[in-house]
């Protein structure tokens, strides 16, 4: 057996309403993704205290699954007239019926960081060597399982960075990954933001399974007060519009970590928190930066 699935782009105010449409008559899944993911017009969604909040992307694309033999001309032709739509140019793939799960998580084996840090999944044994520090997390809801070069990035820095009892502030934390590798390293309290529920209920239970102690919250009940180091493994967009927040949670000479960026806008980035910030020399994998610096004695 096999499944038929359909790719769309669409405009924003047409996406919910199309994609609603499509389940009422017959997909098996809908999901909404940005057109121009994975390019420098990427468009985060996000909702920041103060910030303007994008509530969709300019130009989405709905992925419908369907079964085997469902007739997608005809439900894309109702789905379409019931929201007064055109029907609409799509793009038609084949998907297999396969063992999901299994296949899932045959693509997750475990990630060395570092000499010492490993990220592993569950159903994977941790590396044999002695003093190795093991991130257990396996994928989910939330972004963050190491694979990706931020990630990775931002954990190196940690590793090399973390002493010992430092307040960390995680300003973005998906899964938790990085608040979590922050206090195994030692960090004597961690604290990790998101503006979505599922990030934060997703960072708890990682948490858990990693027997470390952090909180995780939304962003307004983050407690007043500054950090010895902040972490902001989000986009460049973001970073730009957060910048003097971010500044104002560290304290004089605390340290600030930043990913999330393309190589071309690392020079914009830098200028941003040079107000704030002595910046050290980018780090770079596939294209992606990580920033870090110490803030100045004296700054805005």
């Amino acid at each position: 057996m096999h499944y038929q699935q359909i790719a769309i782009t669409v405009m924003q105010s047409q996406a919910d309403p199309l994609s609603d449409a499509l389940m009422n008559h017959g997909a098996l899944s809908t999901a909404i993704e940005d057109a121009n993911a994975g390019t420098i017009r990427e468009q985060p969604i996000f909702g920041e205290p103060g910030m303007p909040t994008e509530e969709v992307w300019q130009n989405s694309v709905i992925i419908a699954l369907f079964e085997a033999n469902a007739d997608i001309k005809s439900i894309l032709t109702a789905a379409a007239a019931a929201c007064d739509l055109p029907v609409p140019p799509y793009t038609l793939e084949t998907i297999p019926e396969q063992d999901w799960v299994r296949l899932t998580q045959s693509q997750f084996e475990p990630i060395q960081i570092s000499s010492r840090l490993w990220i592993t999944p569950s159903w994977h044994q941790q590396p044999a060597q002695q003093d190795i520090i093991n991130l257990q997390l396996d994928p989910g809801l939330a972004f963050g399982t190491g694979s990706h070069p931020t990630t990775r990035l931002c954990l190196q820095w940690l590793d090399t960075h973390i002493k010992g009892n430092e307040k960390i502030l995680d300003y973005g934390c998906g899964s938790g990954i990085l608040a979590i590798a922050a206090a195994k390293l030692g960090a004597g309290s961690v604290v990790g933001v998101d503006i979505d529920p599922q990030a934060i209920r997703a960072s708890r239970q990682n948490a858990i399974q990693n027997q470390v102690e952090a909180q995780f919250c939304l962003p307004d009940e983050v407690a007043e007060g500054q950090f010895d180091v902040v972490i902001a493994n989000i986009l460049a967009n973001p970073l730009r519009l957060l910048a003097q927040m971010l500044a104002e949670r560290t304290r004089k000479g605390g340290q600030i970590v930043l990913s999330g960026i393309l190589s071309e806008q690392t020079a914009e980035l830098s200028a941003i928190y040079q107000q704030w910030f002595d910046l050290n020399e980018p780090q770079i994998i596939d294209g992606w930066v990580c920033i870090s610096g110490c803030r100045k004695a004296v700054s805005p």
